[in-house]
C-alpha cells in the first residue's frame, strides 16, 4: 500500500463509533499480537531479555522520529507524571512556575507537591499563558493540547516570552503527539504518554530533553536501566550513568514495551500533517453537524447537563466517548470515518430536539 495514512489507518481494526482516543487509542493488530506472543512466552518460561530491550531502542527510536529530534534526547518512563516530576524538582527553592487553569494534574500537581520548599504555583488562563511569564518564573509548564477540550496552545508564543524570561519550558504532548505536528526540540523539556493518540499500551511514556536541559535535572530514577552500560550496571557500588537522556530512563515493564514498539512505528511512518488534517477535517465535519464552527483540532467538547444527557444519548447511539470537565468530550482518529460523524451528530441533534420538546 503506498498511501502511508491508508496503511496506518488499515492496520488498526474499526470500532465503529469509537471516538475516544484522547482517554485511550486503538491499538495496531501488530501491538495486540506482540503483546500476546510475549505473555505466551512469559507462561512458557521463555521470556527473553534481548527481545525487550529491542522493543525499548525500537520505540525510543520510532518516538524520536515523531516528535522530530535525535534519539539520545528521548528518555522512556511509565507515566507522565513521574517525569514531570523531574523538572518539579530541579525548580529552586521559592520558584515559580506558571500553569495553564484546568490543565491536566500531571502537569501541575509534581509542582504543588514541593510547595514546602516555597514553590508556587500561579495558575492562568491558556490564551493568557504566555503573557503571563515575567522575570523570575522559573518554569512554564503547560499540555500543548489541552486533555479537557482540545485547544491548542500558542507555543511560539510561549517559547518566546519563557526565554526572554529566562524560564524552563516543560511541555506534555500526550494529547498532540500521534495527530499533531510536534516538534519536541523547540522546548527544553516534553513528556508525552504512548496510549492514547500514539495507540500503544498504558505504561510507557518519554521525556524529551536536549543537553542544557539535562545538565537542569536529576537522574531521580537512577537504577541499572539509566546506566551507560545497562548491562552492567545491574549491580553497585559504582554508579555510571548514561551521557545522554538514557540516564532519566525508568526501568521498563516489559510486556507493555512490547507492544508499544509497533504502534509508535506505525505513527512515525506517516506525515503528522497527514493524519492532522485527517482528524481535524472528521471533527469539524462533526461541528457543522451540530452547528458549530471549525474548531481545527481534533478534540471537540460539548457542554452536558450534571445527569449527562448528551452523553448517555451518544452512548446509546453506539458512540464511545468520555465525560470530561462538565461536558463531553469526542476524539477523532485515524481510525474514524464520515459514518462516525454522522453518528454523533445525529445522536446530539436528536438529543437537543428531545430536549427542546421537554422544554
Amino acid at each position: 500500500m503506498t498511501d502511508p495514512l491508508a496503511a496506518l489507518r488499515s492496520a488498526i481494526d474499526r470500532v465503529p463509533g469509537y471516538l475516544d482516543a484522547a482517554t485511550c487509542g486503538l491499538p495496531p493488530r501488530a501491538t495486540a499480537d506482540a503483546m500476546r506472543a510475549g505473555i505466551d512466552a512469559w507462561q512458557a518460561g521463555r521470556i527473553d531479555m534481548a527481545a525487550y530491550d529491542e522493543a525499548v531502542a525500537r520505540s525510543r527510536a520510532a518516538y524520536a522520529r515523531v516528535v522530530g529530534v535525535d534519539v539520545a534526547d528521548v528518555a522512556v518512563g511509565a507515566q507522565a507524571s513521574s517525569l514531570v516530576g523531574l523538572v518539579a524538582a530541579a525548580v529552586p527553592d521559592g520558584g515559580e512556575v506558571v500553569v495553564v487553569e484546568g490543565d491536566f494534574a500531571s502537569v501541575v500537581f509534581p509542582f504543588v507537591a514541593h510547595a514546602d520548599r516555597g514553590v508556587t504555583v500561579r495558575h492562568v488562563p491558556l490564551e493568557a499563558l504566555a503573557s503571563q511569564v515575567r522575570p523570575g518564573t522559573a518554569v512554564v509548564a503547560f499540555s500543548l493540547v489541552q486533555s479537557r477540550d482540545g485547544r491548542v496552545a500558542d507555543a511560539d508564543a510561549v517559547v518566546a516570552a519563557a526565554r526572554a524570561a529566562g524560564a524552563l519550558t516543560l511541555c506534555d504532548v500526550t494529547q498532540a503527539a500521534g495527530w499533531y505536528p510536534v516538534d519536541a526540540g523547540r522546548f527544553d523539556v516534553t513528556v508525552g504518554a504512548a496510549y492514547k493518540w500514539l495507540a500503544g499500551p498504558r505504561g510507557a511514556a518519554f521525556l524529551t530533553a536536549g543537553p542544557a536541559a539535562r545538565e537542569r535535572l536529576r537522574p531521580l530514577h537512577a537504577g541499572w536501566y539509566a546506566g551507560a552500560e545497562v548491562w552492567r550496571s545491574i549491580y553497585g557500588p559504582t554508579m555510571r550513568l548514561a551521557d545522554d537522556a538514557r540516564r532519566f530512563d525508568v526501568s521498563p515493564a516489559w510486556l507493555v514495551w512490547l507492544g508499544t514498539a509497533p504502534a509508535v512505528e506505525a505513527f512515525a511512518g506517516v506525515d503528522p500533517r497527514l493524519v492532522h488534517d485527517h482528524d481535524v477535517a472528521l471533527a469539524d465535519a462533526f461541528r457543522a453537524g451540530v452547528g458549530l464552527p471549525p474548531g481545527g483540532s481534533a478534540i471537540v467538547s460539548l457542554p452536558d447537563d450534571e445527569a449527562g444527557t448528551l452523553r448517555a444519548a451518544l452512548t446509546s447511539a453506539g458512540c464511545r466517548v468520555a465525560g470530561r470537565g462538565g461536558g463531553v468530550r469526542l476524539a477523532f482518529h485515524v481510525w474514524n470515518d464520515d459514518e462516525d460523524v454522522e453518528r454523533a451528530a445525529r445522536a446530539v441533534r436528536e438529543a437537543r430536539g428531545a430536549a427542546g420538546a421537554r422544554a
